[in-house]
């Protein structure tokens, strides 16, 4: 009873396991179909690394799910393929004794035959003139004809032997067939648990670089909203960013993906991103020409599950040491240099609207706190990313719909 209660707990935690790595697989795949919705408002470089990461833990599952269906058949072909290898050991040891015997008995067999001629010849040349001579010739006759029993039985031994040696021959060749087999699944099973072993290893490679990115992108975001919040120019709520810190460090801090907190909507975001339609006229954009990297709005990272939410656009200008020019007349409020954004300049516009410039290579000489500026004047440099953000009033605006 004990024993069949304990077969039946293992079936149940093989099938429980197999179902679990299922899931996983169903779930990374899904992630996998849906990421473009969440690619163009990601920074390219940590997309292309949250994809591999996805792809690589998509492909660890496949590799768990066949490594144990292939370690479940081997356990279970164990006691035959030990059986197999005994056997065959056994019938190679009477094969030689098959063999040693057959040699033996062709041996004898030729001697026979040639014995067996030997007499035919004597016989056929002995003239029998007297008593003597026809006696000699009996015995000789006699003689002959037991060589030929003989010969004969040496015959179907020989030919017996040679279908038993066949036959020994044919059970060899099916229980090595059987164990080759074997011996090839287990060679399959080492090097997937070394493909394994070493998918496993990249892929926390990846994760540790997505991280890095993640943290810094994070970074960039909660210094500019100080920043703003300084200027008054944004509300920040000090509890909610204490909380949604903690929310991040637990999801930073979570080993497996089975431990990751359930990170809330952006609505309950610390900062409560406050968004409104941009209805004001059309203008010029801060660089040209240029690649926008990084949209507008809300991103949910695949891999921590982490919500942040854009309020600015990242543009890559296509030329070095861009020109950055203000969008619209205004009065620089702040020009200054950050330990993470670089140089930033805030200009200030009519009807509350403010307009960022972030991660500047160089702020123009001339631009200073309280300078007055037309629109299209150059406000600084940029080398790498020109990060761009625009409010009113408290309200973030989609920075793009200035100049589209």
């Amino acid at each position: 009873m004990i024993r069949t209660l304990f077969v039946l707990l293992i079936l149940f935690l093989s099938l429980s396991s197999e179902t679990n790595i299922d899931k996983k697989i169903d779930n990374t795949s899904k992630k996998i179909k849906n990421f473009s919705k969440t690619y163009s408002s990601l920074n390219k470089k940590m997309a292309d690394n949250a994809k591999q990461i996805l792809e690589q833990k998509e492909e660890i599952y496949k590799q768990q799910k066949y490594l144990k269906e292939l370690e479940e058949q081997l356990k279970l072909k164990e006691k035959t393929y030990q059986a197999n290898t005994q056997t065959l050991s056994k019938l190679k040891l009477e094969q030689a004794k098959l063999q040693k015997s057959q040699s033996d008995i062709e041996q004898e067999l030729v001697f026979t035959i040639a014995k067996s001629v030997s007499l035919s010849i004597i016989i056929d040349e002995n003239e029998a003139n007297d008593e003597s001579a026809l006696i000699e010739v009996e015995v000789l006759k006699e003689m002959l004809q037991k060589t030929k029993e003989r010969a004969n039985k040496l015959n179907d031994r020989f030919y017996e032997n040679v279908k038993i040696i066949d036959a020994k021959k044919d059970q060899a060749l099916q229980l090595e067939d059987e164990i080759s087999k074997i011996d090839t699944k287990h060679k399959i099973l080492k090097k997937t648990q070394e493909k394994n072993k070493t998918l496993l290893a990249k892929l926390e490679k990846s994760k540790k670089s997505y991280k890095t990115e993640l943290k810094s992108l994070i970074k960039k975001q909660d210094t500019l909203k100080e920043t703003l919040s300084r200027l008054k120019i944004i509300k920040l709520d000090e509890i909610k960013k204490a909380k949604e810190d903690e929310r991040r460090r637990q999801a930073f801090a979570a080993k497996k993906d089975e431990d990751l907190p359930k990170v809330k909507q952006h609505g309950s975001s610390y900062q409560r991103v406050k968004t409104k339609k941009y209805t004001g006229e059309k203008t010029i954009t801060p660089i040209y020409p240029y690649t926008l990297t990084k949209k507008y709005g809300t991103y949910t990272d695949p891999i921590y599950g982490i919500k942040i939410f854009n309020e600015s656009i990242s543009m890559i200008p296509k030329e070095k040491n861009a020109k950055v020019r203000t969008v619209f007349n205004g009065k620089v409020i702040y020009a200054d240099k950050t330990a993470v954004l670089d140089n930033i300049v805030i200009v200030e516009h009519k009807d509350g609207l403010h307009t960022i410039y972030a991660n500047l290579s160089q702020i123009s000489p001339n631009i200073q706190k309280g300078k007055k500026i037309r629109k299209g004047y150059t406000i600084g440099r940029v080398n790498d990313e020109l990060i761009f953000e625009v409010t009113q009033k408290s309200y973030h605006i989609n920075p793009i719909r200035l100049f589209q």
